[in-house]
């Protein structure tokens, strides 16, 4: 081989490197890097199941909107205190079980109708994980999902101790009068007085 064809010949392995290269450059940033042909269409199949139907019967008469900052810290020994700061936001809603109701709790007399209703209750509670987020995050390392998920727990058990601590289930009743109340008037044709069952049971005599 003369001087000249080894020239080419180096020169040709040598832009075959550098074509290499920028190839390699270039799936490492556009993350395609062995692909293997892969394409960004998807195919998911399901086998959906209907397990249960359930008959819902619970008349939801208020809802409170609650945001919240959580700072939630993690105490360990010897380290950094993990600590997750987030901004949520939830709700919780109080209701009344109208599948509680029987023939014994509505009595009729010339021209009023009492209903005994069965107490208020604080139906669901939960975060809106779409309008929250996770603002910080220290000392978490390898933890930090766990972290998050913690600090969420206590954001959603907040949720539940502020409404009841806020009177969800007093203004359950307001609303049932101002809600409830004209409806079954309206339907009965009759003046309508809504009753709530007494709490707790009366002792057994010794």
């Amino acid at each position: 081989m003369t001087t000249g064809l080894r020239l080419l010949f180096r020169l040709g392995i040598f832009v075959i490197l550098i074509f290499g290269v920028i190839s390699v450059w270039e799936s490492l940033k556009t993350g395609k890097w062995f692909s293997l042909g892969e394409t960004q269409d998807t195919q998911t199949t399901h086998a959906m199941v209907l397990e249960e139907v359930q008959a819902l019967g619970k008349l939801e008469l208020v809802r409170y909107n609650f945001k919240d900052i959580v700072e939630h810290e993690q105490i360990v020994q010897w380290f950094p205190n993990p600590k997750a700061v987030l901004i949520v936001q939830g709700e919780a809603i109080g209701c009344i079980d109208l599948t509680k109701i029987t023939t014994s709790d509505v009595s009729a007399e010339a021209d009023t109708v009492v209903v005994h209703l069965p107490e208020p209750e604080l139906c669901s509670y939960k975060i809106d994980h779409s309008k929250s987020k996770v603002y910080n995050t220290e000392y978490a390392f390898t933890e930090q999902a766990k972290l998050v998920e913690a600090a969420y727990r206590q954001a959603e058990k907040q949720i539940q101790n502020s409404a009841l601590e806020m009177g969800i289930l007093e203004q359950t009743k307001k609303n049932a009068n101002q809600i409830l109340k004209p409806v079954l008037e309206k339907v009965s044709g009759k003046k309508v007085v809504l009753k709530y069952r007494m709490k707790g049971t009366i002792p057994a005599p010794r």
